[in-house]
């Protein structure tokens, strides 16, 4: 691994799981096209497709991270 990875020590569960809590299902299937966000969608049918689908996996990797980027900015203006 990089070490200027930004996803070093996150697992694919915690990242699916904070998307889901951040966007919830509808959104995230909106932001990220696959039919596991889509139809019938849970934490564990999630993770098997991507673990399989390197493309896909890669999507939810870079919306995360733009999702982490966006709430830092927010609590930036936030402060005093």
């Amino acid at each position: 691994m990089a070490a200027d990875n930004q996803l070093h020590g996150i697992t694919l569960e915690a990242i699916v799981t904070e998307l889901v809590a951040h966007f919830g299902w509808p959104e995230l299937g909106e932001q990220v096209r696959i039919r596991c966000f889509q139809s019938d969608p849970s934490v564990a049918s999630s993770l098997k497709f991507l673990r399989k689908t390197p493309w896909a996996r890669e999507k939810v990797e870079s919306l995360y991270l733009f999702m982490k980027r966006e709430q830092a900015r927010q609590a930036r203006k936030r402060e005093p």
